[in-house]
């Protein structure tokens, strides 16, 4: 069986890396490095085109599938999901490789070596991801909602469906832990929407979803789509920011306990039915939440009647109210200055590449939202000025500024996550030591070092 602490389980992997290497040089050591995952891999190798007029196959690359899905049984094999590495390989052949990770406080770099989001409170989720939704006084289902004309009109498309029991219905509710709209329930009377009651028909389950106006989930599918069911890692999310204006019809939410998933455009995104609408919205009404987003969800119709008669919301799917964004990005495409981002609103600091002199953070010192502030490395005038940030969870720095902040100890006790970012291909080991330096300030999880040696014959 192979180890992930066997030299031998890297070996092809190394052996690509080296014969791939733009720094190979029969003169001096050569470093690589890389990352593979149970279900991901990134690895510096120019991978050869495939011929015009045919899409890359797996064949193309068959050599590097079989050296990763070496390391991944073995990752397999010791219940760990992703390992970063760096290896230092001698002109002479020898190899010393070191395996960086796993550790439960950091999730994985995205295409990168260097380490992803330190977690420095275990548990801790971004904001938004913590925010339920509001009450709102009043909310009554919609005008259109009729629950005799939906069955009529479902059971003259579907005349020969067969439909949830009471039993069935019940034991969904218990489930769930939520009582099922009235509409929804006579949706799932008419049909269940299972695949052995179309008898591998495709043709029948397609009918389902013209009757229905989408891809129906039977109901073992329905889910509630609160903020657990959208999955982000802390870089993304921390940048995400949620407003509900009071003229939404629905709710600036990640997820609500409030929204039960039941079906699919057939493109990958999610219509559920809302039980916490915005202050113009209406019980029940029929909400899309889309796969290329993280957060929010969009008006399609205001009962489940309107979504199977193909009427569509007469109001807005977007608010129409201005306030000043929550989210603000200074660099060289968007704003200027540090000083136009700031008002009281705002939550979210995103300073990127810039070509000129670098900022000061005055501007925003004392907002009482500001909980994210990410850095471009070299654009902040004085590192230590974020010590006047007392509301921050979130820091992304240069490892310059992160070395001002641990030397001064100033980093802000107030953090629930933090990240390095790291650009171009910088040797992955003192950013891991970094790193390390500021799980230690939590007392944390280190990431784990291990170290291999081994022989991969001399360099050409």
């Amino acid at each position: 069986m192979l180890s992930i602490g066997d030299f031998a389980t890297w070996e092809p992997v190394l052996r690509l890396l080296l014969a791939g290497s733009k720094e190979q040089h029969a003169a001096r050591s050569t470093r690589v490095a890389g990352r593979i995952g149970r279900h991901s891999w990134s690895l510096d190798l120019r991978r050869q085109l495939p011929p015009p007029g045919r899409a890359a196959q797996v064949d193309d690359m068959q050599e590097e599938v079989d050296a990763v899905e070496r390391v991944r049984r073995a990752l397999a094999d010791a219940g760990v999901d992703d390992v970063s590495f760096t290896a230092e390989i001698q002109p002479s052949g020898k190899a010393v490789l070191r395996l960086l990770g796993p550790s439960p406080a950091v999730e994985p770099g995205i295409g990168t070596p260097h380490p992803g989001a330190l977690v420095l409170v275990d548990g801790s989720l971004p904001e938004p991801w913590r925010r339920l939704p509001d009450p709102v006084a009043g909310a009554e289902p919609a005008p259109s909602a009729d629950l005799e004309l939906l069955e009529r009109q479902l059971r003259e498309r579907l005349p020969d469906a067969i439909g949830a029991t009471e039993e069935e219905i019940t034991a969904a509710e218990g489930r769930l832990g939520i009582t099922l709209p009235d509409e929804l329930k006579v949706l799932y009377r008419v049909t269940r929407a299972r695949w052995e009651d179309w008898n591998d028909d495709y043709e029948a389950a397609r009918r389902d979803s013209t009757a229905v106006g989408c891809e129906l989930f039977d109901l073992d599918g329905l889910y509630i789509a609160d903020a657990s069911s959208r999955h982000c890692g802390w870089e993304f999310a921390a940048m995400e920011a949620v407003d509900t204006p009071p003229d939404a019809a629905v709710q600036g939410l990640v997820g609500s306990p409030g929204w039960i998933a039941f079906g699919d455009n057939g493109g990958g995104d999610r219509l559920a039915i809302d039980l916490t609408p915005g202050p113009r919205g209406h019980i029940g009404q029929v909400i899309m939440l889309s796969h290329e987003e993280s957060t929010g969800a969009a008006l399609v119709a205001d009962s489940l009647t309107d979504l199977v008669l193909d009427r569509p919301s007469a109001q807005p799917s977007s608010p129409q109210g201005q306030r000043p964004p929550a989210a603000a990005w200074v660099n060289i495409a968007r704003l200027k200055s540090v000083q136009a981002a700031a008002h009281p609103g705002l939550e979210v600091l995103s300073i990127g590449v810039w070509d000129s002199a670098p900022f000061s953070l005055a501007p925003v010192t004392g907002l009482p939202r500001l909980r994210t502030l990410t850095a471009y490395p070299g654009t902040l005038a004085d590192p230590l000025e974020i010590a006047g940030l007392s509301g921050l969870e979130f820091l992304q720095l240069g490892p310059q500024e992160w070395r001002v902040l641990l030397d001064a100890r100033a980093v802000p006790r107030s953090l629930l996550a933090a990240a390095i970012v790291v650009h171009g291909n910088q040797d992955p080991l003192p950013i891991v030591a970094l790193a390390n330096e500021i799980l230690a300030l939590w007392d944390r999880p280190q990431i784990m070092r291990t170290v291999l040696e081994g022989f991969l014959g001399p360099v050409a």
